[in-house]
């Protein structure tokens, strides 16, 4: 989706294509040489293991992009830069998966990171994104296996938080 007042790209069009992801069996990997994508919001195991792709990859990098939204978006209209997590797009990316373990790990850690940084627009959207971060890294660590649960995890919580009036208004 694009904004037709300045030609970029509308925050709101990443979450709104979650509920039309679709499963791919891929057998092999996609042919891509080396890593891509943008790297603050890649997965934590792409970045420092180069696992082979998988959904939950997918699952993960939603999560990022939600953060990075919450953080650098005080509304549609009103870009910040945060020099903080700014340099996710050009630190080494081992560096970077040790950043965003640090940021995720803590519960306590990860609530002061978003009361700091969350702009007061999506304030109210931090224990949304704490529940999101308690399932997509079970334990405060990346995940190990495969859950094939974890999208409908992920989906009850966006269609709760829809409900909680604090977001909805």
């Amino acid at each position: 989706m694009i904004n037709q007042e300045d030609g970029n790209p509308s925050w709101q069009a990443f979450l709104i294509d979650l509920d039309l992801a679709v499963r791919d069996k891929r057998e092999g990997p996609s042919g891509a040489r080396g890593k891509t994508g943008t790297r603050a919001f890649m997965a934590i195991g792409v970045l420092h293991d180069n696992e082979k792709h998988s959904f939950m990859h997918d699952l993960e990098s939603f999560f990022w992009v939600l953060f990075w939204i919450c953080i650098h978006y005080n509304g549609p209209d009103e870009k910040l830069v945060v020099p903080q997590f700014d340099k996710w797009n050009y630190v080494h990316m081992e560096e970077l998966a040790k950043l965003k373990l640090g940021t995720v790990a803590d519960e306590e850690i990860f609530r002061q990171t978003a009361t700091d940084y969350f702009t007061p627009y999506h304030e109210r959207l931090i224990p949304w994104v704490n529940r999101l971060r308690r399932a997509v890294f079970p334990g405060g660590r990346k995940w190990k296996e495969e859950d094939r649960d974890l999208y409908a995890r992920m989906m009850e919580i966006l269609q709760e938080a829809q409900k909680d009036p604090n977001v909805a208004d």
